[in-house]
């Protein structure tokens, strides 16, 4: 998918790059030979190699630590952009600098009436910690009627295509790589949010995704990620006095959504939840050991409450 993908949407980003931004590939091991054939098509492309393929987050964990700017822009591969798509979120970032990183709309590329799952219309949790976007909740979708044309703060922004400070983002650690392709978006924003800094969503800017690419909707390996790491999540970004109450909870629920599973005859999924608590708990020391660094992201948020400009 990754060439076909670099061969229908690549001239048009770098027909809008017009002097806006610089397009960098991170070629994260690939096994194909897409390099071979961006050096061909597209020699204004500058590639970042990396010899070892270890998932999406450690991707742009390695690769951004040899491009300097000032913002970057995680795109994916899968991300078809629009005419005039840059500029309005270049703006927010520049007039506001107290939003740590922001989205576009998020449509779904196969049928662009409608938004997408992975970011929609701006990211959201509710109080039990369960993801939902304007545009979309759990697997209903929303046509885009322009409801969600605003601009506004969310709590976490979509990772394929999210424009961060370079700076904020190196300083807080970046994705975190053991989330490997899921949810590592939500959990630096957290850790953005607790660092002080807004997220925002900017309704005049589009763009289109085609999905599933990196892991599979409604696969074993999703369905893994989809419930481990919202427990690392939570373990990792919650205040203590909420945790005690809130992960219990969970892992009460996620006990009731595998037992439905085992009802409707789906042994694979109950096989897939019982693997994903397994690992959260085999890795809690080494999460409660990043937990610890919350403390000093509110320490950060502390030394920078006086100096922030709230125009938003």
């Amino acid at each position: 998918m990754a060439k076909c993908c670099i061969s229908n949407f690549f001239p048009m980003l770098l027909q809008e790059a017009q002097n806006q931004y610089q397009v960098f590939l991170i070629d994260n091991a690939s096994t194909d030979d897409t390099a071979k054939y961006i050096k061909e098509h597209f020699p204004e492309v500058e590639i970042v190699q990396l010899k070892v393929n270890k998932g999406f987050s450690n991707g742009y964990y390695e690769g951004l630590k040899q491009i300097q700017s000032k913002y970057y822009v995680l795109l994916s591969a899968d991300f078809e952009i629009t005419e005039g798509w840059f500029a309005p979120l270049f703006q927010l970032m520049e007039v506001n600098d107290d939003i740590a990183a922001c989205q576009p709309k998020i449509k779904y590329f196969k049928d662009k009436s409608k938004f997408e799952y992975a970011g929609a219309g701006g990211g959201f949790i509710d109080k039990w910690g369960y993801l939902f976007c304007r545009g979309r909740i759990f697997f209903d979708i929303e046509e885009d009627s322009h409801q969600y044309d605003n601009q506004i703060e969310v709590f976490w922004a979509g990772g394929g295509c999210m424009f961060v400070r370079a700076d904020v983002y190196h300083h807080l650690g970046g994705l975190d790589k053991d989330l490997y392709a899921h949810m590592e978006e939500v959990d630096l924003c957290w850790k953005m949010k607790n660092a002080g800094y807004r997220i925002a969503y900017c309704g005049s800017s589009t763009v289109y995704h085609i999905g599933g690419s990196v892991i599979s909707y409604g696969s074993p390996q999703k369905i893994f990620y989809n419930y481990r790491n919202s427990l690392v999540l939570l373990l990792k970004n919650l205040p203590t006095n909420k945790l005690i109450y809130i992960l219990p909870f969970r892992l009460i629920l996620d006990g009731v959504s595998g037992m439905r599973s085992l009802l409707k005859g789906n042994l694979v999924e109950v096989m897939t939840i019982i693997k994903a608590h397994w690992s959260f708990f085999i890795h809690f020391k080494n999460v409660v050991s990043k937990k610890g660094k919350r403390q000093k992201y509110l320490l950060l948020k502390e030394m920078r409450m006086e100096s922030i400009l709230r125009v938003f």
